[in-house]
C-alpha cells in the first residue's frame, strides 16, 4: 500500500509538472511582441470577477483602428447610459435593430475599455458579434501603438450565472469568433499582416464574468492593420510561430473539432 501510495504521488506530481509548468514554458511566446509577455491576458468584471479572456490583437494608431473596423462592417458601441440601456431593452424585446447597441464594461489593468465594437448578427441585438479593446503599449515592435481585446460572440440575453444581473450570453468557441473578426478586416484589406502571441493558454471549461462555459486554444492572433486606411491588395502576410506552438495548435485543433461537434 505504501509504495502504491508513492506511485500515485510520483505519477501526481509529474502530472502537475508537465501540465502547469514545463509544457505552458514550452509553448509560450512572445517573440514578435516582447512588451506582451508580462501582462495578464484576462479581463475583469466591476466585481473583480475574471472575465472573458483576451484572444486578439490589433497593431495601429486610433485612426487605423476605426477606420480599419469601420470598412470592415463594423459600428462603434454606443456609450452605457440610462437612453441607450432603455434603447437596447426595447430593441430585444421587440426585435428592432440597434447596431450601434451599447455593451457592459470590462476592465483591463484596471481601466475599462478604450473601443468597443459590435456587428449584429439579425435584427435584434440579443445575437451579436461584439470586441472590447484596451491601448496597452503606445510603442510595439512596430513602432506602432498594440491593442488587446476580447472579442465573443453574444448568442443571446438572459441572467448572470454568478450574480443574476441581466446579461448577455456568450458563445462557447471564442476562437470562432476570433476567426470571424480577423476574416471580416482581412477581407475588407485591412491587414498587413498577423501572427499569434501567447494569452491565457488552451483552455477547455473555462468562465467568464457571466459563468458562461468557453474553450480556446489560448492564443492571441496580432493583426497589423493598414496605414491611413490604404487598403492591402493581396494576403496578409502569416508570420510563423515557433514549432513548440504550431504542433500544440495542430493537437488543439483535433480536440476543438470534437467539442463543436
Amino acid at each position: 500500500m505504501k509504495r502504491a501510495a508513492l506511485l500515485l504521488l510520483s505519477v501526481v506530481a509529474a502530472y502537475t509538472l508537465a501540465a502547469y509548468v514545463a509544457l505552458p514554458a514550452f509553448w509560450t511566446h512572445y517573440e514578435h511582441q516582447k512588451g506582451l509577455a508580462e501582462l495578464p491576458m484576462v479581463t475583469r468584471t466591476a466585481q473583480d470577477i475574471p472575465g472573458d479572456p483576451v484572444n486578439v490583437g490589433l497593431v495601429g494608431d486610433n485612426r487605423d483602428v476605426l477606420c480599419a473596423m469601420h470598412a470592415a462592417g463594423w459600428y462603434p458601441a454606443d456609450p452605457v447610459t440610462l437612453k441607450s440601456s432603455i434603447e437596447i431593452v426595447g430593441s430585444v424585446l421587440l426585435d428592432r435593430p440597434y447596431r450601434a447597441a451599447p455593451v457592459s464594461h470590462l476592465y483591463y489593468l484596471g481601466r475599462r475599455e478604450d473601443l468597443a465594437f459590435e456587428k449584429p448578427d439579425g435584427r435584434s441585438p440579443d445575437r451579436r458579434h461584439h470586441m472590447r479593446l484596451w491601448k496597452v503599449l503606445d510603442q510595439g515592435e512596430e513602432n506602432r501603438p498594440v491593442w488587446l481585446g476580447a472579442a465573443t460572440f453574444d448568442r443571446g440575453v438572459g441572467v448572470s450565472h454568478y450574480t443574476g444581473a441581466v446579461t448577455h450570453h456568450i458563445g462557447a468557441d471564442i476562437d470562432a469568433e476570433r476567426q470571424f473578426l480577423a476574416t471580416d478586416l482581412e477581407a475588407a484589406g485591412m491587414v498587413q499582416a498577423k501572427y499569434q502571441v501567447t494569452g491565457i493558454g488552451p483552455t477547455l471549461a473555462g468562465r467568464n464574468g457571466g459563468g458562461d462555459r468557453y474553450y480556446t486554444d489560448g492564443e492571441v492572433w496580432i493583426l497589423r492593420l493598414v496605414e491611413a486606411c490604404r487598403r492591402q491588395t493581396g494576403p496578409a502576410d502569416v508570420i510563423a510561430s515557433p514549432a513548440a506552438t504550431e504542433i500544440k495548435d495542430r493537437i488543439w485543433g483535433a480536440v476543438a473539432d470534437r467539442l463543436r461537434k
